[in-house]
């Protein structure tokens, strides 16, 4: 069980990663986000999230037009800017 879900199902790039982006903050250092969402972008928008980022895609799964992505937060947030 994830510490925070978000649910961006029916909102088009860049929405889902800009509500990710805030939504993590709110995790704790270590703590994970669980994401919905339906755009198919999204897939590739959220590995190089995590990988720009410095958190970790835990997991990456679609079904029935729904991808859900579970995100760990990094134990340091990188500086900003």
């Amino acid at each position: 069980m994830a510490d925070k879900l978000l649910d961006v199902r029916g909102l088009p790039c860049p929405y889902p990663i800009l509500k990710a982006r805030k939504a993590i903050l709110e995790v704790p250092a270590g703590g994970t986000l669980e994401v919905l969402a339906t755009d198919p972008g999204s897939r590739q928008d959220f590995a190089v999230f995590a990988e720009t980022s410095g958190h970790i895609l835990v997991t990456a799964t679609a079904e029935a037009g729904v991808f859900r992505f579970v995100i760990q937060r990094a134990h340091e947030m990188p500086p900003s800017g």
